[in-house]
């Protein structure tokens, strides 16, 4: 049995009332064993709550609705999870309604939208899941019909007896369903007979953003609600000293101005009223740290390349000996700047402390985070906190962090009030937690015969923790490899970013091999396939990546590219693992009027079963236009700690009319799916480098791009 959040009982007993006597199903995400649920509140308080951690409703009229327990950040999965769960099931999509569930650390093991993590975490259970309702729909027909249950089939959310024209809805079912005995060790579809999954499915939440129906963090109100805005310091290495609030308070709308931490927040009535009541605080600061500006970085990165002090991440073989004896030495710097999330939707959230607890409501990847941190603050348990979470306009790892949960918990707490919170463009870009700078410096050492017997990394990034990934490709691949780093701890806030370290590290290091390549008088593609079967035959160490997936990826991007066929096109081939994925990628750059223009991304994706023909493509296609963007134009510098953009007026976006073709390709393998919501960004850094060097002759040994593209365009700033 289980006890409902007061968010989800609201939300069951509307289901309860449409159903009429419909079932719920509770199944628990570790084994995905599916069990009725008695709807007597009686029993219910009583029974342990740990025994279902989600739900399937099935009305008298067939409708099915599936809770989603995950962040919807537009990676789909709001979609991707119930098309898992019906396909089993066996209904049509037509009869499935979806809808979010709240945080329930009870219920549900895995509630994040990170790492790309929820399809490998969650497929089996999902599939379990609907596999077992679907059986006990089989059972309870079977019994009604004293049949035995392998005389029965399913189909479009009926069962059917075989031999007959006898059938029964699964909403006719429902009630007697209810009672029925949980089935055990229920086998699942095999793949050939899948009718949902790898179809084009729309996103069930198109029809809402089209008509702007209040789907995200910034539409959530709340009756009686204030808002609040937050002045922190300008500049990374500045503190709090004292703040003349006088002429805020004064303002029409704005009912209290309250100092934390090291902010200043102006809490009113709305949202234009505390922007503006914002403008007339007289803050002074203090420092407490040095206040970097992008020259004190370039120099730090040197130091830091030319330090005997560095961490060891991955030594094999003599280095040292190999590099001596070589017959051509390779040595390449790659750098890649700060950068904001820039999602469309700036940050934002709801918090209202109580004395008996607390609510949250709003856009978070990480909601059992956001309760954590608050039950930690408040000190209360975190059961006292519930937490519902609103679709995201964008987050790009921004939204796993919790500051601006925890700033609309404390100004809430301060002023005992209900806050919605809200940053605008310009709080959310000088906001930080930015994707690191880093700088790389690669070496490697061919042998007479052009192969690579030697190869060495070293990372230096600012807050970048290990801004490496030292057993990835071509490590197992290089008998005498090292790779390390160094880190440099700077006030300038940093944070995971879509696809953290590798990607940026990716562009680094194919660009590099590229390079290795072409000294070495080999084509690029079949250089990377060299290395592989090294690796496949004789790795040095161990090799963390599937080497036959990385071969196939590679063939089937040779495949579609046409690689090397037509010497009028410049191509440039990129490939790299991460997130469990394996993605190829050809660039196509074209000489028109003498300047490089990108014309084409072909893309060969290996991330096992595709789940949703039309959510996949989407994620791979709009990861290569984020990595294209933001290779080529977007970065963030500083002055004294001060960011210097901090609109997109000066920090610089792809625009429309500068996406080229891309076109996706699926390796059909079979394979348990793997991560897609960031493995197609990191090698088209590389794949737009190299293309763009194939055109011109010209290497890009820095992001962004457009400052060395075109000498007649740099980025703007």
């Amino acid at each position: 049995m289980s006890n409902l959040t007061n968010t989800n009982r609201r939300d069951f007993m509307k289901l309860a009332a449409t159903a009429g006597g419909g079932v719920l199903l509770g199944f628990h995400w570790r084994n995905a064993d599916a069990k009725p649920v008695v709807l007597d509140a009686a029993a219910e308080a009583a029974a342990p709550s740990h025994e279902f951690n989600s739900y399937l409703a099935i009305a008298p009229d067939g409708k099915i609705t599936i809770f989603s327990p995950n962040p919807e950040v537009g990676q789909g999965i709001k979609t991707a999870f119930p098309i898992v769960v019906a396909e089993e099931l066996d209904v049509d999509w037509e009869q499935v309604h979806v809808a979010q569930a709240p945080l329930d650390t009870e219920k549900f093991q895995r509630q994040v939208a990170g790492g790309s993590g929820s399809i490998p975490h969650s497929w089996k259970r999902l599939r379990q899941a609907g596999a077992t309702a679907r059986q006990l729909f089989i059972n309870t027909a079977a019994k009604r019909w004293g049949v035995s249950p392998e005389q029965c089939t399913t189909a479009s959310g009926a069962v059917l007896l075989t031999g007959s024209k006898k059938k029964l809805t699964y909403g006719e079912l429902a009630e007697e369903a209810a009672k029925m005995p949980t089935p055990t060790d229920v086998p699942l579809k095999d793949p050939k007979d899948f009718k949902l999954i790898g179809t084009s499915i729309r996103n069930v939440d198109n029809q809402g953003i089209i008509t702007g129906k209040p789907l995200f963090g910034l539409d959530f109100t709340r009756e009686g609600m204030l808002f609040a805005v937050v002045e922190r310091p300008k500049a990374f290495g500045m503190k709090l000293k004292s703040v003349d609030s006088a002429a805020a308070k004064a303002m029409p709308g704005i009912t209290d101005v309250v100092t934390f931490d090291n902010n200043v927040a102006v809490v009113g009535k709305s949202t234009w009223q505390v922007m503006k009541a914002r403008k007339t605080l007289k803050i002074d600061y203090e420092k407490e740290a040095d206040l970097e500006s992008t020259s004190d970085h370039d120099r730090i990165f040197d130091e830091l390349l030319n330090s005997d002090k560095n961490t060891v991440r991955r030594k094999e073989g003599d280095v040292d000996k190999a590099f001596k004896g070589a017959a051509k030495v390779i040595k390449s710097e790659y750098q890649c700047p700060f950068l904001s999330h820039a999602p469309l939707e700036p940050m934002n959230f709801f918090a209202h402390v109580r004395a008996d607890g607390a609510e949250l409501v709003g856009p978070t990847q990480t909601p059992e985070r956001a309760q954590g941190e608050a039950a930690k603050y408040l000190g209360i348990p975190k059961e006292k906190i519930t937490v519902e979470m609103t679709r995201m306009g964008g987050g790009f790892g921004r939204r796993l962090a919790a500051d601006f949960v925890m700033e609309a918990v404390k100004v809430s707490a301060l002023t005992k009030a209900p806050i919605k919170l809200i940053w605008s463009r310009e709080d959310d870009m000088t906001g930080g937690d930015y994707r690191p700078a880093v700088k790389y410096r690669f070496e490697a050492a061919l042998d007479a015969q052009g192969n690579m017997i030697g190869y060495k990394l070293r990372g230096a990034g600012i807050n970048a923790g290990n801004p490496t990934r030292e057993n990835n490709f071509p490590a197992g691949a290089v008998d005498n490899l090292l790779i390390d780093s160094a880190e440099h701890k700077s006030a300038i806030t940093t944070g995971p970013w879509r696809a953290p370290i590798t990607n940026f590290l990716a562009y680094a290091e194919q660009s590099f091999l590229d390079e290795v390549a072409t000294a070495a008088g080999k084509d690029p593609m079949q250089f990377r396939l060299e290395l592989l079967e090294k690796a496949k035959t004789a790795p040095a160490g161990d090799v963390r990546y599937d080497v036959d997936r990385m071969i196939a990826v590679t063939k089937l991007a040779a495949e579609k590219s046409n690689w090397g066929k037509d010497k009028s096109k410049n191509q440039g081939f990129s490939l790299y693992y991460s997130h469990l994925s394996y993605v190829a990628q050809v660039g196509e750059v074209e000489m028109k009027a003498g300047k490089p223009e990108l014309t084409k991304i072909i893309a060969a994706v290996d991330c096992g079963i595709v789940i949703n023909q039309s959510g996949a493509r989407q994620q791979v296609m709009g990861g290569v236009v984020d990595g294209i963007g933001h290779a080529m134009y977007s970065h963030l510098t500083f002055t004294e700690g001060v960011p210097d953009q901090a609109n997109f007026n000066n920090y610089r976006l792809i625009r429309m009319q500068e996406i080229p073709e891309v076109e996706v390709n699926f390796v059909d393998n079979g394979i348990d799916p793997t991560g897609l919501g960031e493995p197609a960004l990191p090698p088209t850094g590389g794949a737009v480098a190299n293309a763009f060097f194939k055109a011109t002759g010209k290497r890009l040994y820095r992001q962004p791009f457009a400052e060395n593209w075109n000498t007649k365009e740099k980025v703007e700033s």
